[in-house]
């Protein structure tokens, strides 16, 4: 019984980072419809900044988790407004601006790798000390902190969503983006905005990740990956369905690895993202769509 709370525990743990960076890059997405494959890149961002103002410069860890996170916020923003919007005013595709976005994600990571080289970073300075028994089940300070982030963060995430005035643009842009500029929406300005909210909440995810488990340079492709397929199976367009595909995936891979080895993670997660899009490719609480865009 013990083995199947770890198990739990770890799911949970698992779910929360997953709908992080899930819903951080469900509301890119919504607003821009294409793949910001940079995105994995901001979340490693979040780590490393995390490192370079707690070990290098010696910031306390709130102070440099807040630093970090204004800094990833500031990443998404200029790649926004110097990258992305320029290429959206010249007509680019959604095609143009994925491979745009692929090779941010290659020179920035190469930046990563450069100024910090490629070696595993810790920022878990304090002795090992054994985790809180919960049911039999072992959990540390960090685990449960990062269990309690992500469900404030997605829940101030809905509310800003549901009851703002610029949730309810972000979302407006999201539905019809043509009909939102017609309404007066400028939707530049709700896309910079989506931008620094999404790579604020990566990065806060990243700097989870690494005070959790350490961190290397390509540590945020995976990370990004496990997003993506959560939003897929819980259903793109919902916040919920996002956190919903998060626990599911999560869920799975830490059971399903229970009899088979750990390397099988990724087989697991990518073969429920084959099945959802051959037989509900709209997810769980997603709506069929006519169409989709890269």
């Amino acid at each position: 019984m013990s083995i199947v709370n770890q198990l739990f525990i770890n799911s949970l743990i698992a779910a929360s980072v997953y709908t992080l960076v899930a819903v951080s890059f469900y509301l890119i997405y919504s607003t821009t419809r294409f793949f910001h494959f940079a995105h994995a890149v901001v979340f490693t961002s979040g780590a490393y900044f995390a490192y370079l103002f707690h070990i290098l410069l010696g910031l306390p860890l709130l102070i440099a988790a807040g630093l970090s996170a204004a800094a990833c916020a500031g990443i998404g923003s200029l790649l926004e407004t110097g990258i992305y919007r320029p290429l959206r005013k010249i007509g680019a595709s959604s095609m143009i601006l994925l491979l745009a976005s692929l090779g941010i994600y290659i020179v920035l990571q190469n930046v990563i790798s450069i100024l910090f080289g490629d070696d595993t970073k810790s920022m878990r300075t304090g002795d090992v000390v054994e985790g809180l028994n919960i049911f039999g089940a072992r959990i540390t300070p960090i685990q449960i902190t990062i269990i309690l982030t992500s469900i404030i963060l997605v829940t101030l995430v809905s509310l800003f969503l549901q009851k703002t005035r610029m949730g309810k643009a972000m979302r407006a842009v999201a539905n019809d983006p043509e009909l939102a500029n017609i309404s007066g929406i400028e939707s530049n300005r709700v896309i910079a905005v989506t931008f620094i909210i999404g790579s604020a909440l990566t990065g806060i995810a990243g700097i989870l990740v690494a005070l959790d488990v350490d961190m290397t340079p390509t540590m945020g492709m995976n990370a990004l990956m496990m997003g993506v397929v959560a939003v897929i199976i819980g259903g793109v367009g919902s916040v919920p369905g996002a956190a919903l595909g998060a626990l599911l995936l999560a869920l799975a891979q830490n059971f399903g690895v229970w009899k088979i080895s750990s390397q099988w993670q990724d087989t697991i997660a990518f073969t429920i993202l084959l099945v959802f899009l051959l037989f509900r490719p709209e997810g769980f609480l997603g709506k069929k769509v006519k169409k989709a865009t890269i």
